[in-house]
């Protein structure tokens, strides 16, 4: 089997080289570093961990972005020119393609949280900018996951950027939107504010915890500790996981 995976995750990590994805997350950074430069000059106080807060959420964004627009626009590309079509049309498994492409994009994810987070050590302590960076990686593959899940079922560049969006940015607000359910302007709750309320705990509990990965305080402040290492690493391995088998159920049943 690792010799049908490991091809395709090689071609996957050429075609991120070609589309000058690492170029771009490092000028990506480069800009950060410059704007935070700027920031240095007017800040009054506490300079340096502002430049760590704004690069670090810059960086964050930015990655996000570039990564999930890599795997649709990629995976929709082949399926454009049939390149999907010729690779299973040989004796290869589905899984062995997914896994490949899965790979692949997993080392783009992975560079790309490197490059992120060694300017970080600029303005923070080495040990919590490895923190952050691992906590990166992990957020990082949860989204390439999903990623490749919107793209094979949905097949449209729009809808699976679209829904990748969605995605990520309820999985950041999610804690959020359940403080503000549950804190009402009165006190009495009617029927309709338990029913959101139930709803709202009910995506949460599906989704993952996205705002508590790779945390900004991590660098200005204090190192996340061990405990809440161990529990992002499962989280991102349970999540990874489910979507690799409904990705692989949903491959499955495709019809090429």
């Amino acid at each position: 089997m690792l010799r049908h995976i490991l091809p395709i995750a090689r071609y996957t990590l050429i075609e991120a080289l070609r589309n000058r994805l690492l170029w771009l997350a490092l000028i990506l950074v480069a800009a950060g570093l410059a704007f935070t430069q700027f920031l240095q000059q007017v800040a009054i106080t506490e300079s340096i961990q502002i430049q760590a807060a704004l690069l670090a959420a810059l960086v964050r964004i930015g990655v996000v972005f570039m990564l999930a627009s890599f795997v649709v626009t990629s995976m929709v590309r082949e399926f454009n020119d049939k390149v999907m079509e010729l690779i299973l049309s040989r004796p290869l498994r589905r899984s062995s393609y997914f896994f490949g492409k899965l790979a692949g994009y997993a080392a783009v994810a992975l560079a790309l949280a490197l490059i992120s987070s060694v300017p970080l050590a600029l303005f923070a302590p080495a040990p919590q900018v490895a923190l952050w960076g691992l906590s990166l990686a992990c957020e990082l593959l949860i989204v390439t996951a999903f990623a490749l899940f919107c793209v094979l079922s949905l097949t449209q560049v729009i809808s699976a950027l679209a829904a990748v969006a969605g995605f990520y940015l309820l999985s950041r607000s999610i804690s959020a939107l359940q403080i503000m359910a549950a804190s009402p302007l009165s006190d009495v709750l009617s029927q309709g504010q338990q029913v959101v309320n139930f709803v709202i705990d009910a995506i949460a509990f599906l989704l993952p915890g996205l705002d508590r990965m790779t945390q900004t305080g991590w660098l200005i402040y204090s190192a996340p500790l061990p405990a809440e290492i161990t529990g992002l690493l499962a989280q991102t391995a349970v999540y990874v996981l489910l979507l690799c088998g409904a990705t692989l159920f949903d491959l499955q049943r495709k019809n090429f």
